[in-house]
């Protein structure tokens, strides 16, 4: 399994020196499996240089997967070129949640007024399909879902293959249960021995205190959730829209000075857009 990063930021894009290292785009994580298949994770500003990608190397079949409807998570849809190629097969995922179906998700992104060409116009196949709970068996890997603690409800995954697993639970506030999440215990036992757990760490927790029921967590409650589910590899997401790269490495650096005070193994690390993990 290899993991890449196309997109971390929260709620908007932003572009400046002060965001260079760890990325402007919002959500978009690309998986790929032990036989190559393509697996992309929300559609946020991030895909459009994935499209780019997958176009220059000619690779025009993919599933989609996403965690729920908020702006930021499906914004780059329309801007994904293997859209507008016939060669292109997309089979997509996801819970449509008070909408009819997941294309009723994402159909307000290429409607008039907001852009110009209707998602009936796209020239990819594209079928989808609703996963609101339970596992899919996708060759060798296995992809299971659970329900995060978000405003309007989300979805997040755990990908395991030939033993190592990736968790991915971003738009999730631990310490709020928003209506349809789950409590703070079964988010410990889907993350469980992860190798790598990806979650959202939006906020300080002198900035929470003013943000609760935002649907985002603390970065200190994700690394409780590390500790408690004995992770390998805990990865802050969901970057706020105002937060420097000196602000994250900051935070990053706190987080490795309480695990040293632990004297846990775990390893922690900003997630940044272009990064690499191999779980081969």
């Amino acid at each position: 399994m290899r993991i890449r990063c196309w997109g971390a930021r929260g709620s908007i894009p932003v572009s400046g020196i002060q965001y260079a290292t760890y990325g402007g785009d919002t959500t978009c994580i690309e998986v790929r499996t032990q036989g190559d298949d393509i697996i992309i994770i929300d559609a946020g500003s991030g895909i459009r240089a994935l499209g780019n990608s997958l176009i220059e190397e000619g690779r025009f079949a993919y599933t989609m997967l996403f965690t729920h409807g908020h702006w930021d998570h499906i914004m780059g849809f329309p801007f994904f070129k293997p859209l507008y190629n016939p060669q292109t097969r997309i089979t997509v995922y996801g819970c449509p949640f008070a909408r009819n179906s997941v294309k009723d998700v994402l159909a307000p992104s290429m409607s008039p007024p907001s852009f110009p060409i209707n998602i009936d116009e796209i020239k990819a196949s594209v079928s989808y399909n609703d996963i609101c709970l339970g596992c899919l068996d996708f060759g060798s890997m296995s992809i299971c879902t659970i329900d995060l603690s978000h405003p309007n409800n989300g979805i997040g995954y755990k990908f395991t293959e030939n033993g190592k697993s990736f968790v991915f639970l971003t738009d999730n506030e631990l310490s709020y249960r928003h209506e349809g999440g789950c409590c703070y215990g079964d988010y410990v036992a889907f993350a469980q021995g992860a190798d790598v757990l990806i979650h959202d760490g939006e906020y300080t927790a002198g900035e929470y205190a003013h943000k609760k029921t935002w649907g985002h967590s603390a970065y200190t409650e994700a690394l409780q959730l590390a500790f408690d589910a004995g992770v390998q590899r805990l990865g802050l997401f969901h970057h706020n829209q105002d937060r420097t790269d000196t602000a994250i490495d900051d935070i990053v650096q706190d987080c490795r000075r309480i695990v040293s005070r632990r004297g846990a193994g775990l390893e922690v690390f900003g997630a940044c857009q272009g990064m690499e993990i191999d779980l081969s």
